[in-house]
C-alpha cells in the first residue's frame, strides 16, 4: 500500500537561500496529456488571442530542510530542481485552486531521493548540482543521471527588475507575476483511489523579482512527451532568504470535495 505513504504525510519547513523559477510557454495541446483527471490547465491568452499553457523549471537552494516542529539544527541542506505544469483545481463551492502538477524532480542528495519518493509523488532522481554566486550573478549547473533534465542557468541579480524576455506572451509584468511560481498548491493524482492529493505551501515575505537569465543548456524539453516542442521563455523570477514550508497532504475527490 505504498500510495498511502505517498500522500505527503509529513509537514516540512525550510529556508530558501535562493529560488530561481523559469516559466516556459507551450501550446496547451502539448501539455493537456500531462494533466490527470480532476485538474485543468492554467492558461493565459495573449493580446493577439493565442492561448498558452506553462511549465515551470525551478531550482531551489534549501537550508535546514526538516519535518515541521524540529529545530533548524536538525535540518539538512539540499538543492532541489523541479519541472511543473501550471494547473487549476475547481472545488464544489465555486473556488478554484491554482497550483502545480509535478512532472519531475531532481536533487543533489541520495537521502532526499529515497525519502522524497517514499513520502511523496514528486518523482525525485539523483543529480549532480552545483551553485555559486559571483558578484551579481547566480549560477546553477545540473547534471541529471539520465541526461534528461540537465540545466545550466545564470541569473543577473543586480540592478532594477528585468523586463520580460523577448517573445514572452505576457502583456506586462503584472500578467507574468501570476505565473511566477511556485503557486500556493501542488497537486498529484492518486489512481488507486481516483483522488487528488493537495499539498499547501506556507511562505513569508514572498516578493519575487523579475530577473534576466541566460540558459546555455536545458534538456528537459528534448525528451519524453514534450520532445520536439518549442517552449518560449515567458518569465524568470528570483527570491532569496525566506522561510518556506509544505503542509501535510489532503485527499480530495476529482470534483474537489474533501475526503
Amino acid at each position: 500500500m505504498r500510495h498511502l505513504l505517498q500522500r505527503h504525510p509529513v509537514p516540512i519547513r525550510t529556508r530558501f537561500a535562493h529560488s530561481l523559477v523559469l516559466t516556459y510557454a507551450l501550446p496547451p495541446r502539448r501539455l493537456a496529456p500531462l494533466v490527470p483527471p480532476g485538474l485543468a490547465l492554467d492558461t493565459y491568452t495573449d493580446p493577439a488571442g493565442t492561448e498558452h499553457g506553462f511549465v515551470a523549471a525551478a531550482v531551489v537552494d534549501t537550508r535546514a530542510l526538516r519535518p515541521a516542529g524540529l529545530p533548524a539544527r536538525f535540518g539538512r541542506d539540499f538543492i532541489l530542481t523541479g519541472y511543473r505544469v501550471f494547473t487549476r483545481f475547481p472545488t464544489p463551492g465555486g473556488r478554484t485552486m491554482r497550483g502545480l502538477r509535478i512532472l519531475r524532480s531532481d536533487t543533489d542528495s541520495r537521502l532526499m531521493t529515497v525519502g522524497g519518493n517514499l513520502l511523496t509523488r514528486y518523482h525525485y532522481r539523483h543529480a549532480r548540482i552545483g551553485t555559486r554566486v559571483v558578484g551579481d550573478t547566480l549560477e546553477f549547473k545540473v547534471l541529471s543521471g539520465d541526461g534528461h533534465a540537465d540545466l545550466h542557468v545564470r541569473a543577473d541579480l543586480g540592478g532594477a527588475p528585468a523586463a520580460l524576455p523577448p517573445g514572452s506572451p505576457f502583456a506586462d509584468a503584472r500578467a507574468a507575476r501570476r505565473f511566477a511560481g511556485p503557486l500556493p498548491y501542488t497537486f498529484e493524482y492518486e489512481p488507486q483511489t481516483r483522488s487528488v492529493i493537495v499539498v499547501k505551501a506556507t511562505r513569508t515575505a514572498w516578493q519575487p523579482v523579475p530577473v534576466s537569465v541566460e540558459v546555455p543548456r536545458l534538456t528537459f524539453f528534448d525528451h519524453g512527451p514534450l520532445a520536439g516542442s518549442r517552449p518560449v521563455l515567458a518569465n524568470a523570477f528570483h527570491v532569496a532568504d525566506l522561510d518556506y514550508g509544505w503542509e501535510s497532504g489532503s485527499r480530495r475527490t476529482l470534483e474537489g470535495a474533501a475526503r
